[in-house]
């Protein structure tokens, strides 16, 4: 992502969200519009997928602490046009001045590993003195976090799964290979700063002021013939498709960071992560609870009230059988252990077996009379007198 979109882009209105919003709801506002706008889900649809990479380069900043905080402070400080340089308009590129991208690049580095603490310390000397900046050379810059969405299935969530997933993030541009130069030619060294990016410039008062260079914006290098696919950038947009591994037992909504899986470094910086946030589906007859698989066994009243051996379906494997005592309840719950979910220590953990009493709907004569010589022989009275005894 360009930092210059730092002070350009609105990311609380991108995902529709307020500047005082808490993180719960900037990651609501994100998993649904990167949900509806999804390339999968909108194939041939360019205007979707642009809406998708807005809304995940939003997300990039407003999902972090740090990169939200310098996002809203250098938004207050340079969004408003409070601040110029020389040259520019406002907080954008004037003509022959320096972009807003280029000055955070070389305040620190990338925006978001470099505080605001770092931008003045290269904008103002400290007692009188002038700070310079002597290095020659861009240093490395950490590529950017990458965040995606992924459903599967209830099983696979429970044993593991390996899914493909389109990854959307910042690259060198293929076509220069990063130097923002036209193939065939390479950027030279500024003659005005003389590669270092910055001019110190009087300006007035007790102190003197280094700016990025005018001539080179920033970059200590001049492009003469900028490439035409990035238009000098040397950064352009990579869309590729990558297997993903969901471990074992992973829950809905848990979010599996994969290091070094996201947008690419500069100049030998490191790759960002890749943020998986994982959507299980619903199973047909199984449930979860923790650790524990869930399921409801229907039972007859003959076996909850005489008691029976049945059997109940697991998730990874055949049939088990299951002891239901002689009186057993509705609602009652029964343990099978070591057939629930992979637990973080390799162990497992069980199934719950909630049995549910069936009720005939209908009756034909002989198990009518059955059932009233059945009353009559318990002679049980009414169960619900204890009831009307406690409201007196």
């Amino acid at each position: 992502m360009s930092t210059k979109d730092w002070i350009e882009k609105d990311f609380y209105k991108v995902l529709g969200v307020s500047k005082d919003a808490k993180p719960e709801e900037i990651k609501k506002a994100y998993r649904k519009l990167a949900r509806d706008n999804h390339p999968d889900q909108n194939p041939g649809n360019p205007a979707a997928e642009q809406r998708f990479k807005d809304v995940s380069e939003a997300n990039d900043v407003l999902s972090h602490t740090e990169k939200r905080k310098e996002y809203d402070e250098a938004r207050r400080l340079f969004g408003g046009g409070g601040f110029r340089f020389p040259g520019s308009n406002g907080g954008g590129r004037g003509q022959g001045g320096p972009s807003m991208e280029d000055l955070f690049r070389n305040a620190g580095g990338a925006a978001g590993d470099a505080g605001l603490g770092d931008l003045f310390g290269g904008l103002f000397g400290q007692n009188g003195q002038t700070r310079t900046r002597t290095s020659t050379t861009r240093g490395p810059r950490r590529g950017s976090d990458v965040e995606g969405e992924v459903t599967v299935d209830f099983t696979d969530s429970i044993q593991g799964v390996t899914v493909p997933m389109q990854m959307v993030s910042d690259a060198a541009c293929d076509a220069c290979h990063g130097t923002g130069a036209k193939a065939g030619t390479v950027p030279k060294v500024c003659p005005t700063c003389e590669g270092s990016g910055m001019q110190t410039s009087a300006a007035g008062g007790v102190f003197a002021v280094t700016e990025p260079c005018r001539d080179c914006r920033g970059r200590g290098m001049v492009v003469e013939d900028p490439c035409p696919i990035c238009h000098g950038s040397g950064r352009a947009r990579s869309t590729r498709t990558m297997q993903v591994r969901i471990p074992a037992g992973v829950t809905d909504g848990q979010r599996i960071r994969l290091k070094g899986k996201g947008g690419a470094g500069e100049n030998g910086g490191a790759a960002g992560d890749l943020y998986v946030v994982v959507h299980v589906s619903q199973h047909a007859i199984f449930g979860r609870k923790a650790d524990n698989l869930t399921l409801t066994a229907p039972v007859t009243f003959n076996e909850a009230a005489l008691g029976a051996e049945i059997e109940v379906p697991t998730l990874d494997g055949g049939p088990v059988k299951l002891r239901v005592p002689q009186g057993t309840p509705n609602g009652r719950t029964f343990r099978v252990r070591g057939k629930g979910v992979t637990k973080r220590d390799g162990g497992k953990g069980d199934l719950l077996v909630t049995v549910e009493v069936v009720v005939p709907q209908s009756l034909n004569e002989q198990a009518r009379e059955a059932l009233t010589s059945y009353g009559e022989a318990v002679g049980a009275g009414n169960p619900r007198a204890r009831l009307f005894a406690r409201t007196t």
